[in-house]
């Protein structure tokens, strides 16, 4: 492993987390829990399989996740977070929170995946009327679908297809992921191809965490 040489607290995580792909690799065992490595790759588009063994291992040597071998009918090495690693969950947090300002552009060649559309709303939004009755949306990005769930305040979301849904959020994820992080509002998110069926007010018990945050592209340009 690579290091800065720096005693520095910053320099020292990034000796560990700093390398490309790594945090990424955080971020699926974060979302699925407990994975075997063709679950790691396949969340990881156009990661080497070599490379991503050899992040794996870097990994575990730095204790932030564990491997152990699951019993029939697995029958294969499963990868976890540690203690350690569940910790930057909330580094996590605060860089795609950060992040949002540079989600403005969605390219042709991005990889989307239903666990980034599902991690969204349950990370940076909040239920703005918690002693509302339980309600659910269905969100449909890219062929991919997630739910979420306002119940008790709190916003739940899981991927697949719900039952009788209230609200159905359908367009490219620009749209959807734009709308629920109040980066783009609901006229904006129409012209870019969102389709809205049903219980329009639950929008408005979807509260953003980035209150207080740089505009984008989007929200600048004329």
């Amino acid at each position: 492993m690579r290091s800065y040489g720096q005693y520095c607290s910053i320099a020292r995580a990034l000796d560990v987390v700093g390398d490309r792909w790594t945090l990424l690799v955080v971020r699926e065992l974060l979302l699925r829990g407990p994975c075997r490595f063709t679950d790691v790759k396949n969340g990881l588009p156009g990661v080497a399989a070599n490379l991503l063994s050899s992040r794996l291992k870097e990994l575990e040597a730095a204790g932030l996740i564990t491997r152990e071998d699951a019993p029939p009918p697995v029958a294969t090495v499963l990868y976890s977070l540690s203690e350690t690693g569940l910790e930057l969950e909330p580094v996590l947090k605060a860089l795609g929170l950060w992040g949002l300002r540079f989600m403005a552009v969605e390219r042709p060649d991005d990889a989307f995946q239903a666990q980034w559309l599902a991690y969204a709303p349950a990370w940076f939004t909040t239920d703005a009327d918690p002693d509302a009755p339980p309600a659910v949306i269905q969100l449909i990005a890219s062929d991919e679908l997630a739910v979420i769930e306002l119940r008790s305040g709190q916003i739940h979301t899981r991927l697949g297809r719900a039952t009788d849904p209230d609200l159905v959020l359908d367009g490219p994820p620009r749209a959807v992921l734009g709308l629920l992080n109040g980066m783009i509002d609901l006229k904006r998110a129409g012209q870019l191809g969102l389709s809205v069926r049903g219980r329009r007010d639950l929008l408005a018990r979807l509260r953003p965490i980035a209150q207080d945050r740089a505009p984008t592209q989007d929200e600048v340009r004329p």
